[in-house]
């Protein structure tokens, strides 16, 4: 099976203990400590150490959400809004240089310094209502369409480290779409 080497940079490790966005957008978001790690620790089938969603059966399936910087880049272009904190998207790993949708469905690997891990996309990360409280109005609408990232299953145990780092595709990607939407085709 071939696989593609894409060069990517890891800005941000993002892991909270607790959720931040529940209940209604209009009250606010919770106060709660979210820390941008310069490693992450992630275990296999249970996601990133710390983080509210390790080991959470629910999530088991949606541990680890990838994110393209490039994604809330272009929206802050789009809605002029001026730039945009990724932190606020509440996604664990925002990279620079992935286009994220074409993974769904694959297992990659993400290799930074000594380690690496290896991630299934099981799915596109929808964003929710309360990305137009926290971020600006509009970004709701902006992120949907594939530039809310990716959620993943971790396949293996291993560190990520903020910097660069490369991905490992079994399907071939375009470096230049990673802020792009997805358009899908309309049925006839």
């Amino acid at each position: 099976m071939a696989t593609f080497e894409y060069p990517v940079r890891i800005e941000h490790l993002l892991v909270s203990p607790e959720h931040a966005y529940f209940g209604r957008p209009r009250d606010g978001a919770a106060d709660v400590p979210t820390s941008d790690l310069a490693e992450a620790q992630v275990v296999a089938g249970k996601g990133i150490v710390g983080d509210r969603f390790f080991g959470k059966a629910a999530h088991l399936d949606a541990a680890v959400t990838l994110f393209a910087a490039e994604a809330l880049e272009a929206i802050a272009d789009e809605l002029g809004t001026g730039p945009l904190d990724p932190l606020l998207t509440r996604r664990n790993v925002v990279l620079r240089g992935a286009e994220l949708a074409p993974l769904v469905g694959s297992e990659f690997t993400i290799r930074s310094r000594a380690g690496e891990v290896t991630l299934r996309a099981g799915r596109a990360a929808n964003p929710c209502a309360w990305m137009d409280r926290v971020l600006a109005p509009g970004v709701h609408a902006a992120m949907r369409g594939g530039r809310g990232g990716v959620r993943c299953v971790p396949v293996t145990d291993g560190v990520l480290h903020r910097g660069p780092a490369v991905l490992v595709s079994p399907v071939e990607l375009d470096p230049a779409r990673a802020g792009l939407a997805v358009r899908r085709p309309r049925l006839p």
